[in-house]
């Protein structure tokens, strides 16, 4: 699954943005309030915006203090899917029940500093496991190679049954990063520069796409072995 980010569109046409990548699975949507990481994007109603241009799924990723009180709201809106971060929510495991009751999909992210073991059981919870490949707030940054760790932990656990969730990574996923992600376990590769700053957004997102599909392509034929 490929998720386009529209952070790394531009701002002044976000409906036109959403429809460039034609083909794309979701469509993912940073939300950040300047407190939580140093930045500040959009929010809310700008959201409602996007939902309404277009009809691939959007998947909101909040990055924000308190999400307790405000993701449910994304839900509710008619986003497919709603992370919010471990190191932010309160109650992980009211609040994923709070974003499903609300009819999305739920999803926990972590940095790349913050450990995946400790969180494991609240995974249970939860439909999404959203690793972090770069520091959280800012697009274009240095794919960490490192947390492909976590992503191999938990794709051994889903491979095993231990886990039922969807394994996402967000940051520096581009041509020369998304193979490595893929054989590592990635289902749902989120990019932003790599999609948006092409000629053709729909067409990168399709070359994405294809350079996962043959990185995953041997190694679940090892597993299968």
């Amino acid at each position: 699954m490929i998720a386009p980010s529209i952070l790394s569109a531009d701002f002044a046409r976000l409906a036109e943005a959403a429809q460039s990548v034609k083909g794309a699975d979701w469509l993912h949507v940073d939300v950040m309030d300047g407190h939580f990481v140093p930045n500040l994007t959009i929010g809310l109603p700008v959201v409602k915006a996007i939902l309404a241009s277009t009809e691939i799924p959007v998947d909101c990723h909040l990055m924000i203090d308190d999400p307790d009180r405000w993701a449910v709201g994304y839900a509710e809106a008619g986003a497919h899917n709603v992370t919010v971060h471990v190191e932010a929510a309160a109650d992980p495991v009211k609040l994923a029940n709070d974003i499903r009751a609300a009819g999305a999909k739920a999803g926990l992210s972590i940095k790349p500093k913050t450990p995946f073991e400790p969180y494991v059981e609240l995974l249970s919870h939860y439909d999404t496991l959203l690793v972090m490949s770069v520091e959280p707030g800012f697009g274009g940054q240095e794919f960490m190679v490192d947390v492909l760790d976590k992503v191999r932990r938990a794709r051994a656990m889903v491979d095993a049954g231990e886990l039922r969730v969807l394994v996402e990574i967000d940051g520096g996923i581009n041509a020369d990063t998304i193979e490595q992600a893929a054989a590592a376990g990635v289902d749902c590769f989120v990019a932003g520069s790599a999609v948006y700053g092409a000629d053709d957004p729909a067409k990168a997102v399709g070359v994405l796409r294809d350079l996962a599909r043959s990185a995953m392509r041997p190694v679940r034929d090892q597993r299968t072995m």
